[in-house]
């Protein structure tokens, strides 16, 4: 995990993030966290929405920061997919600021909604105008707070515009049934220019039918 960057996302950021996902899932319902990290969100999920949860997650450290949380968790490297876990075995599936450091974001995505009814991604807007301008004006790789750290140290290996991952949804036969673009960890509905203007972008996705 690198080790420095030029900007910290704030803990506010993260909390409004994490509530922005707590609404769009329902009162117990089963819910599997796809690097989950500590268990912060899954521990609000179980406490205050009386969920059934379960973590994914790669690093050691935060396995068992998980099991002291008294939660349940599986040690496995999202890279690998989720194979072990049977088709439809949870309400919602939840993977945020994760998608762009596999090596493989539309199988990840598939199997998401492989194993799970609905599925919430947030993800940084490459299309953001901060990384327009780093790139444009100075001919740097972009740091910005949704984008943080150099690019000799950044775990991310895919970037994406909320464009980029629309046509994506189109392409694999996911529907988009809600999107809002996130600023400094707030979430807009309607927003003019979003892919201009937003950092990072929430979505609710679940299968289309229509496609097959």
């Amino acid at each position: 995990m690198p080790t420095s960057n030029r900007y910290q996302m704030p803990d506010p950021s993260i909390q409004l993030t994490d509530e922005l996902i707590m609404h769009h899932i329902d009162r117990n319902s089963r819910v599997i966290d796809l690097g989950c990290g500590d268990g912060r969100l899954m521990q609000r999920l179980h406490d205050e929405m009386g969920c059934e949860v379960m973590g994914v997650e790669v690093e050691q450290s935060n396995i068992v920061a998980i099991i002291q949380r008294g939660l349940p968790a599986i040690a496995a490297d999202l890279n690998e997919g989720l194979v072990d876990i049977p088709n439809d075995s949870f309400d919602f599936a939840v993977l945020s600021q994760t998608l762009q450091q596999v090596r493989n974001p539309k199988r990840l995505l598939l199997e998401m909604l492989r194993v799970a009814r609905r599925a919430l991604v947030v993800v940084p807007n490459f299309g953001h105008w901060r990384v327009r301008m780093e790139v444009l004006r100075r001919g740097r790789t972009p740091i910005t707070q949704a984008l943080p750290y150099e690019w000799y140290e950044t775990p991310n290996v895919h970037f994406m515009s909320m464009r980029d991952f629309r046509d994506l949804m189109d392409g694999i036969g996911l529907r988009i049934v809600k999107e809002s673009p996130i600023i400094k960890g707030r979430s807009v509905d309607q927003l003019w220019g979003s892919n201009l203007r937003a950092d990072s972008a929430f979505y609710l996705l679940e299968r289309d039918p229509s496609k097959g």
